[in-house]
């Protein structure tokens, strides 16, 4: 291949890593990936559109991949959202904004007075002398700022909410409000069900059940850390394992992500380290001792009387008091490497901590009355420390 074929390849690859990581690229912020897409955009569209059932966006300004879960993770939502009134306020708010031109400025007292008077309507009341309703009202706020869907131009929404109407906030909103949203292909009312949403419309034909099964594989594939054989409907599962050379050329191709065949599932990675990308291993301590339960998992499993025992599956089950034990242990040796607050927490709090972040990729779930299971993925790294230097191998 030549070197400019290989540079094309590369930008490709940096500008589908972008459009999966990012919410969106504008022309101003990123001029030169903004103008990369913009030139592969046909061939980038049609990757998506054919693959993953995913429209892409593109106008003057910026360029946006309406993305579409295969599965719905609680991971996907907006990570300082803690009420589901979060997620409905920041509804109402992009309700609110599509009223407004781009260069209407605002006050938050005017815009949360609407939306009360609006919901009222609805037989949806709101408190606004209520903390914690201004506190949801601030963090939908926030999310929308982080967006860039509005500017706030002098204040602090979170001001506002320590004090009510003693402080306000002048806003002004931006043209990438009214593409917050994804498009969809029939009115929203029309969907009585969360499966029915994540559904889509496809043909009832075989050409329609194929390219669904397509779409519902390459999304997940692309968008989750891991999919395990057992998570796949029968239908995909015997896709995935017949097209498994096409699915891994075609990701590796395009995408960046080599694929490998494994007895518990077909498992994809980055080989290099991208920024774009938040990836396991992350840079956080509670990384570090996941790691270090990994590789201690197969020293227990490669002696007899461990007790401990594979399932058919790959996973291993074990109870909340026998990870404590063993995370107790790992702190036990290695807690003067380990940061200040792993070092000080309980035996409870660092088996808790460690679970959720196994669960958020993938390498654990919670099973009924405090049984936890494993997950097979987890296996495939052996941390340690090194003696010199404190790092963890792979």
């Amino acid at each position: 291949m030549s070197k400019t074929g290989e540079n094309r390849k590369d930008v490709r690859k940096k500008c589908i890593q972008a459009l999966l990581s990012r919410n969106w690229i504008t022309k101003r912020d990123d001029p030169e990936l903004f103008a990369h897409i913009r030139a592969q955009y046909q061939e980038l569209r049609d990757w998506f559109g054919e693959y993953c059932g995913f429209a892409l966006l593109l106008t003057r300004q910026f360029v946006k991949l309406e993305k579409v879960p295969g599965e719905a993770q609680a991971w996907m939502g907006f990570e300082n959202f803690s009420e589901a009134r979060d997620y409905a306020l920041f509804s109402y708010c992009l309700w609110y904004l599509e009223g407004k031109n781009e260069m209407d400025q605002f006050l938050l007292t005017d815009m949360v007075e609407g939306i009360r008077e609006y919901l009222t309507g609805q037989d949806v009341f709101l408190d606004w002398t209520i903390y914690t309703h201004r506190l949801s009202m601030a963090r939908a706020l926030k999310q929308l700022k982080s967006l860039g869907a509005l500017v706030a131009v002098d204040g602090d929404e979170f001001e506002w909410a320590r004090l009510g109407h003693e402080r306000n906030v002048l806003y002004e909103p931006s043209y990438l409000a009214r593409y917050v949203l994804r498009r969809f292909p029939q009115d929203l009312t029309t969907y009585d069900t969360l499966a029915a949403l994540e559904a889509g419309t496809y043909s009832d034909s075989p050409e329609g059940h194929l390219k669904k099964r397509r779409h519902h594989v390459y999304r997940r594939l692309l968008q989750e850390p891991v999919v395990y054989d057992w998570q796949w409907s029968e239908e995909e599962r015997y896709y995935v394992r017949t097209q498994r050379h096409t699915i891994t050329e075609n990701l590796s191709n395009f995408a960046g992500l080599e694929g490998q065949r494994y007895r518990e599932a077909l498992l994809f990675y980055y080989p290099e380290v991208s920024g774009e990308m938040y990836l396991f291993p992350t840079g956080r301590g509670v990384t570090d001792i996941c790691l270090l339960l990994g590789g201690e998992l197969r020293r227990l499993l490669s002696r007899d009387e461990s007790g401990i025992i594979v399932e058919e599956d790959g996973r291993i089950g074990l109870t909340i008091a026998e990870l404590e034990v063993i995370i107790l242990q790992l702190k036990e040796k290695h807690k003067a490497l380990w940061g200040l607050q792993h070092r000080q927490a309980r035996g409870s709090e660092l088996a808790r901590e460690v679970l959720d972040h196994l669960q958020e990729w993938g390498l654990a779930d919670r099973g009924d009355e405090g049984q936890i299971w494993i997950n097979p993925a987890l296996g495939r790294w052996n941390g340690d420390y090194d003696l010199f230097g404190g790092d963890e191998h792979e």
